[in-house]
C-alpha cells in the first residue's frame, strides 16, 4: 500500500508501523524521529539547475510556484532557491514565492499573481503547475518563452507534446522505483537495510518554454 506524508500531519500510523516492525520505505518524504529508509530526488539540485538555467538566459526576476507549505519537497525547493539567490548575490523576495495545490488551475492562479509582480522566469514544483503558469502567461497576453520562461518538474509523459514543449527537471523515476522496491523486499526477507535518505540526481531537460527575456 501507499501513504502520503506531510510534515505537519499526524504521524501516529507511521509510528505504529515502526513499533510493529512492518517494512516501510519512504519516497520523497521524511518523518522526524522515525528513521525509515527513504528514496528521494535531490530537490536542492533540481532548483539549482533551474535557477542557473534561467539566470544564464538573463532572468533576474525569478519566482517559484510550490506546493503547500507542509509539502516536504516544496520546503526543500524553497530553501534551495533562497540559497541559489544568495549565491548570485541577491535575495529571493517573499512576494516571488507562491503556493498552490498540484493542479493546472492552481498553477495558473499562482503564476498570475507572480506575473502581476513582474516576474519573468517561473520555476514550478510540478509539470501541471508549469502548464498552469504557461496558461496564465498567455491569458495575460505574454508569449512563452519570449516574455516569460517556465520550468517544470518531473518530466511527465507528453511534456514534449505541449506548446511550447516544456523545459523541466526530470526525476529518475524508474531508478527510484527500483531502489524502493529493492529496499522493501530486503526488509521483507529480513535483511538489514541502511536507514536515512538515498538521494537521486535529477536532470534538467531544456526544451522550448525557456529563453532570454524580452527587453522591457
Amino acid at each position: 500500500g501507499g501513504l502520503f506524508a506531510q510534515a505537519d500531519a499526524p504521524h501516529d500510523h507511521y509510528r505504529l508501523l515502526a513499533e510493529r516492525n512492518i517494512p516501510v520505505v519512504l519516497i520523497n518524504a521524511s518523518i522526524e524521529n522515525l528513521d525509515f529508509p527513504c528514496i528521494a530526488c535531490d530537490d536542492a539540485v533540481a532548483v539549482e539547475q533551474s535557477w542557473r538555467h534561467l539566470a544564464s538566459l538573463g532572468h533576474q526576476r525569478i519566482g517559484l510556484v510550490l506546493g503547500p507549505s507542509d509539502h516536504i519537497p516544496s520546503r526543500r525547493k524553497l530553501a534551495a532557491a533562497r540559497e541559489a539567490a544568495r549565491a548570485a548575490g541577491t535575495e529571493l523576495p517573499e512576494e516571488f514565492v507562491e503556493r498552490a495545490m498540484f493542479s493546472l488551475e492552481g498553477g495558473q492562479a499562482a503564476a498570475t499573481r507572480l506575473l502581476d509582480r513582474g516576474v519573468t522566469g517561473i520555476i514550478c514544483a510540478s509539470d501541471p503547475l508549469a502548464l498552469g503558469a504557461v496558461r496564465a502567461a498567455r491569458r495575460r497576453g505574454h508569449h512563452v518563452p519570449h516574455d516569460v520562461s517556465v520550468v517544470g518538474y518531473d518530466d511527465s509523459a507528453f511534456m514534449t507534446c505541449t506548446e511550447p514543449p516544456l523545459t523541466t527537471v526530470r526525476q529518475p523515476i524508474e531508478a527510484m522505483g527500483r531502489a524502493a522496491v529493492d529496499l522493501l523486499c530486503a526488509q521483507i526477507q529480513g535483511t538489514e537495510v541502511p536507514h536515512g535518505e538515498l538521494l537521486f540526481e535529477p536532470e534538467l531537460v531544456v526544451r522550448g518554454s525557456t529563453a532570454q527575456p524580452a527587453a522591457r
